[in-house]
């Protein structure tokens, strides 16, 4: 006797389009969603990480199973819509969830006249970004989707004849203790042109005395400005694990911009850029946050790092039409 499967047929096709699919797929593509996986890609950041860094569980590989036994019509295809949407390369990021400037935030990055300068003449630029795991790029899915390397990019394609070097300087669990430790030997040794400093969550989820962070924050601006850098201060994420702080969150966002103040550096006010993302654009947290509560994923660091790059590039901009601010004068202006 001859039994017939009307809709086994069709599932097995769409199986093996899956399967091709996902052979012709390049090995470097990732899954681009926030609750995908972290641990495995990023296992060096844990061994310094304390804080800011590691959870391995916020975060695993999405799994696509597709199962024989009891299926309907049509799941072979949603099946290969999954492939394709996991198959889309992050370049393409702002197509599904585009970055748009904040309104109302103000931008205190400042007029950047050395790296912008150096920039507009030609000359060779070399940016460090220094921090903790955020810096690092964990949460990012893969190196290439760090906020550094996304900066690197778009300065490049702006620039396509400069010599354009970022340094990622960041490391897991760290705040101002032990950033000013390898402060001179990995910062102010090689000599940059601008240096983005993000620093103050670790401060604030491990409960450091605001009054030595500033302290010891100042002290670094002082010893990177005396080198001839640029510099520009990253306050902390609006994320969960932050924001269930609010008292220590806003005292170190306003610490952080007194120093910025003081000496005459720029400020990226990351905690309200995030902070609009959510409540005037409407973009639920976990479209930018992993599942850790705290690291951006591939879409936040792209678009910290697009609107950070925005700001270096108009100051280039305003260096070209001579308008060249000094470097003590801190510009303000909506992003």
């Amino acid at each position: 006797m001859r039994f017939v499967f009307p809709f086994r047929s069709s599932v097995a096709r769409g199986l093996c389009a899956v399967a091709a699919l996902a052979l012709l797929a390049p090995l470097s593509v990732v899954p681009l969603c926030a609750q995908t996986g972290q641990a495995d890609q990023h296992a060096a950041l844990s061994s310094g990480a304390k804080t800011e860094a590691v959870r391995p569980d916020a975060a695993k590989p999405a799994v696509i199973a597709a199962d024989t036994s009891d299926q309907q019509p049509g799941v072979a295809t949603r099946a290969l819509d999954k492939v394709k949407q996991v198959a889309k390369s992050a370049s393409d990021i702002f197509h599904r969830v585009p970055c748009h400037q904040p309104t109302g935030v103000p931008n205190t990055t400042g007029s950047l006249p050395h790296v912008a300068a150096k920039l507009a003449a030609g000359k060779p630029v070399i940016i460090i970004a220094f921090g903790s795991s955020s810096t690092q790029g964990y949460g990012s899915s893969a190196p290439e989707f760090t906020y550094p390397n996304r900066l690197a990019g778009q300065l490049r394609r702006q620039y396509p004849s400069a010599d354009i070097t970022v340094l990622n300087r960041g490391k897991g669990g760290e705040d101002a203790p032990e950033m000013m430790r390898r402060l001179q030997t990995e910062v102010i040794d090689v000599h940059p042109d601008m240096v983005i400093w993000q620093v103050g969550t670790n401060a604030v989820l491990r409960n450091l005395d605001p009054t030595e962070t500033a302290k010891q924050v100042e002290d670094g601006v002082a010893r990177i400005q005396a080198d001839g850098a640029d510099v520009v201060l990253v306050d902390p994420q609006y994320s969960p694990r932050v924001t269930e702080r609010p008292e220590s969150a806003r005292g170190m966002v306003k610490l952080l911009g007194r120093i910025a103040a003081l000496r005459h550096v720029g400020i990226f006010p990351r905690f309200e850029v995030m902070r609009d993302w959510h409540e005037k654009q409407a973009i639920p947290i976990d479209d930018f946050v992993i599942a850790d509560g705290l690291h951006m994923n591939d879409w936040g660091y792209a678009c910290f790092a697009q609107l950070l790059g925005d700001d270096i590039i108009r100051s280039v901009g305003a260096i070209k039409i001579g308008v060249n601010v000094p470097a003590d004068v801190r510009t303000y202006r909506p992003m």
